[in-house]
């Protein structure tokens, strides 16, 4: 699941500055962490009430679901052309 080099002209495909797209795909993995991290934290504040475990949580090994890395998934997601962005004369957002 490692991250494949990609080609400048790749990204020059998408936008002129590089820079632009570094910054572009640096938001999306933020963005995908983030997500990441709520939804686990919904899901430990839904086993838990009123901050009290009813159970200790065994985790098996076996169980393990190995993830995407956030860096893989805006890399990719940039190169293919599922990314739009407005760039603001102060900031560029991902939408």
């Amino acid at each position: 699941m490692g991250l494949e080099p990609i080609s400048i002209k790749n990204m020059e495909e998408k936008t002129n500055d590089l820079y632009e797209a570094v910054v572009v795909m640096s938001k999306k993995a933020k963005q995908v962490t983030n997500e990441r991290t709520l939804e686990k934290l919904m899901l430990v504040s839904e086993q838990t009430e009123m901050g009290v475990f009813d159970e200790e949580q065994n985790i098996n090994p076996d169980d393990y679901e190995e993830l995407t890395k956030p860096t893989t998934v805006a890399v990719n997601s940039f190169v293919d052309g599922e990314l739009t962005w407005v760039n603001n004369a102060n900031e560029t957002e991902n939408i």
